[in-house]
Parts: C-alpha cells; sequence; structure tokens
C-alpha cells in the first residue's frame, strides 16, 4: 500500500521560480501552525518565526543572500533560534538564566528551529505549494539581526521561501544508502569510493539532462567547490552568536 507522505518526502524539490501570486493569511497561518506542532526539546518551544512582508526588508534580505530570486516568492520566513521568551520567564520567576547562556540550549534552539523548518517546508508542499529553505542569511548575521529587531538570546537560522511553483525541477538522486546508513556503529565499506564514483556519475548526468541551468558537475566536485570557497565568508559567527548571548559557558 502507497504512503502519500512518505512520496511526498521522497519527492522534494527546492523550487526558485514562482508564480505571482502571493500567499494567503490562512495559507500562512496554516504553515505557522505546521510549525508549532513540530517536535521541540523538552518542549521549552526555543523559536520563532518572523514573517517578513516589507519590501523593503525583503530586498535587503536578497542582497544578503545573493539571492534576488527570493523576491518573486508567495511568502517569506525568518526562522529564529530563541532563548529570549524562556530567559523573560526566568527572571520573572527570579530563577538564575545560567542554563540558558550554555552550549547545550544553543544547540536545542538550533535543533527546534530546523525541525520547525521542516515542518513548514512539508506542510507547504502538501498545499501544492514549493520553495527554499535559505542558510544564506548567514552571510550577513549582524545585518539580518539589525533588520528584524532581534533582542538577546535570539539568533537568525533559516530563511524559507514559499511560493506557487512555476516549474518542476528535475529530481535530484541522493547519495547510495551504503554511505550514510549503518548499523550499529559508523563504517564506510571498502565499495565506498567506487560507489561514490558511480554516484559522480550520475549526479553529473542529473546536471547536464535538466532543463535550466545545465553544467558539469559531481558531487565530489561540488563538495570540494564548497571546501574552496571564500574563508572569510560566515567567519564571524561565532562571535555574533556569543555577542548574542548565547554559548557563554
Amino acid at each position: 500500500m502507497s504512503n502519500s507522505i512518505i512520496t511526498q518526502l521522497s519527492q522534494h524539490r527546492s523550487i526558485r521560480q514562482f508564480e505571482d501570486k502571493p500567499l494567503s493569511s490562512r495559507q500562512v497561518t496554516e504553515l505557522v501552525d505546521a510549525a508549532q506542532h513540530a517536535s521541540t526539546s523538552t518542549f521549552s518551544q526555543q523559536y520563532s518565526v518572523i514573517s517578513v512582508t516589507d519590501p523593503e526588508m525583503l530586498k535587503e534580505i536578497a542582497k544578503i543572500t545573493w539571492h534576488p530570486w527570493m523576491l518573486n516568492g508567495g511568502h517569506y520566513f525568518v526562522m529564529v533560534a530563541d532563548q529570549y521568551r524562556n530567559l523573560r520567564i526566568a527572571q520573572a520567576q527570579g530563577v538564575d538564566p545560567y542554563i540558558l547562556h550554555s552550549t547545550d540550549k544553543f544547540l536545542a534552539s538550533v535543533f527546534d528551529t530546523a525541525i520547525a523548518t521542516e515542518n513548514i517546508m512539508v506542510a507547504a508542499e502538501s498545499m501544492g505549494l514549493g520553495g527554499t529553505i535559505m542558510g544564506s542569511i548567514l552571510n550577513n548575521p549582524r545585518k539580518m539581526i539589525q533588520l528584524l529587531k532581534l533582542p538577546e538570546m535570539t539568533f537568525p537560522l533559516l530563511g524559507i521561501v514559499i511560493g506557487y511553483p512555476k516549474d518542476k525541477p528535475e529530481l535530484k538522486s541522493r547519495l547510495p544508502k551504503a554511505s550514510m546508513h549503518f548499523e550499529n556503529q559508523y563504517h564506510l565499506n571498502a565499495n565506498f569510493d567506487r560507489k561514490l564514483a558511480d554516484y559522480d556519475r550520475l549526479t553529473s548526468a542529473y546536471y547536464h539532462s535538466r532543463t535550466s541551468n545545465d553544467r558539469s558537475e559531481t558531487f565530489s566536485h561540488h563538495i570540494v567547490a564548497e571546501l574552496s570557497g571564500n574563508r572569510n565568508l560566515r567567519s564571524d559567527l561565532f562571535a555574533v552568536i556569543r555577542a548574542q548571548g548565547f554559548m557563554t559557558h
């Protein structure tokens, strides 16, 4: 028997071309509701969702991300790791907020934010929408913090552009399961190099055959290109995270 949820998950595509049609307020509410029902560490709900609707702010975010196509989406969310609410609760109750500043609690807020982000994407696709999760807001986290007027103990982690898909990109294959799913212990077996070469050929064929932005690239080449980029890009992340009050111990 087919499972519609598993089928949907296995058909995920990043959408970057959208119809000129905004999401309704009801759709936005439904997506936020889906985020709120995601799993959350210790039920502490350590994230917030910001809908960015101001055109000038969206233009600034497009500059930060280097992705002007995001301006054509139907709605834009910024997903924020958030311990500020819990800090306010601690202060009101006269409790020492020491633990909120720990690396453990920062990671918990990152987990909560990421899971809520995926819930939004899955919910959007179930509604016939599509989008892209954008880590590129981290190109300039200080600017994002200023734009969104984020208080201490918050940090902008991800953007999400959602809209009505204008196209349906070809589906990218993923790594062979033997290279990423192990039993009991981590183990890349002796066939890894051969399997990687096969996957590189498969990835290269995908890039050559797709209908838009075809190029010569393999998975290995992609990883090498990622590691050969500007070393100064996002090099201040740790400093900004700590300046927001996270990971002080």
